[in-house]
């Protein structure tokens, strides 16, 4: 039977037991080095995770997230849950997959859409479980993919982790990160720790004088127009730089 206005009922088609969002929220967290030799400071690639209360996988670790309700979008339902769950807020997540594999949740025919983030750590600084979530706490990467963690969260943020590696390298998204003015060991140690694998022998040589890269960033001078340089986490002095509000087309860095 052909479908029109006259003869359609939603009962014609089964639709699924719920469609909850799942947040990958990865955050940079930076530690001194506690050394009279000047050194850049250690740096983490580390996400958020919550330890479940409810059934299905009471106690296990899972990637925050819940159901969409009927009067919103499922955009808005990954803020609100969110900030129920781990009282984060005010966070840019973006939209990267939907999981829809049988047998994925326990509870039914269960679709679930992922959005992701990478946030400084101040913003994740207050986070504190609650709702179906009694802990909330920052892993490494490395050791939240060591875990077994709930549903086929281990998959979401495997894909999750492609995603960021790329923003990382086609975006400027690495100034979260630095101060507003930085030297380039900073900026490529920030993007080592979201890409481990990234080796640019020439990295300097090549974002300072590649014309499609070159105005990203600028240096730092004062007040008089004469370069400024850091001793900060050198012994010799290095130039400052400071992105500028040009947005790469192409990955900037390699």
């Amino acid at each position: 039977m052909v479908e029109h206005e006259a003869n359609y009922s939603a009962s014609h088609y089964r639709t699924p037991d719920g469609a909850p969002a799942d947040i990958v929220i990865f955050t940079i967290v930076s530690t001194e080095k506690q050394s009279a030799k000047k050194a850049l400071p250690t740096r983490e690639l580390q996400v958020l995770l919550i330890q479940r209360n409810i059934w299905p996988f009471e106690g296990k670790w899972a990637l925050p997230g819940g159901f969409t309700l009927e009067n919103e979008t499922v955009y808005d339902c990954a803020k609100r849950e969110l900030q129920e769950e781990t009282a984060v807020e005010d966070v840019h997540i973006e939209y990267f997959n939907v999981y829809s594999a049988p047998g994925r949740d326990p509870r039914g025919w269960i679709i679930s859409h992922a959005f992701l983030a990478l946030v400084n750590e101040r913003v994740l600084a207050n986070r504190a479980a609650a709702v179906d979530a009694s802990d909330v706490q920052l892993f490494t990467v490395e050791e939240a993919l060591q875990m077994e963690l709930a549903f086929d969260h281990k998959q979401i943020l495997l894909d999750a982790l492609q995603g960021i590696r790329k923003k990382m390298l086609t975006t400027t998204i690495a100034k979260e990160f630095l101060p507003e003015e930085f030297t380039l060991s900073e900026l490529y140690q920030v993007i080592q720790t979201v890409v481990p694998d990234f080796e640019e022998p020439n990295f300097i040589r090549k974002l300072t004088s590649t014309k499609s890269r070159s105005t990203i960033i600028e240096e730092a001078t004062d007040e008089d127009g004469m370069p400024k340089q850091s001793k900060q986490y050198s012994q010799r002095a290095a130039q400052l730089y400071c992105f500028t509000k040009e947005e790469p087309r192409l990955s900037i860095y390699s």
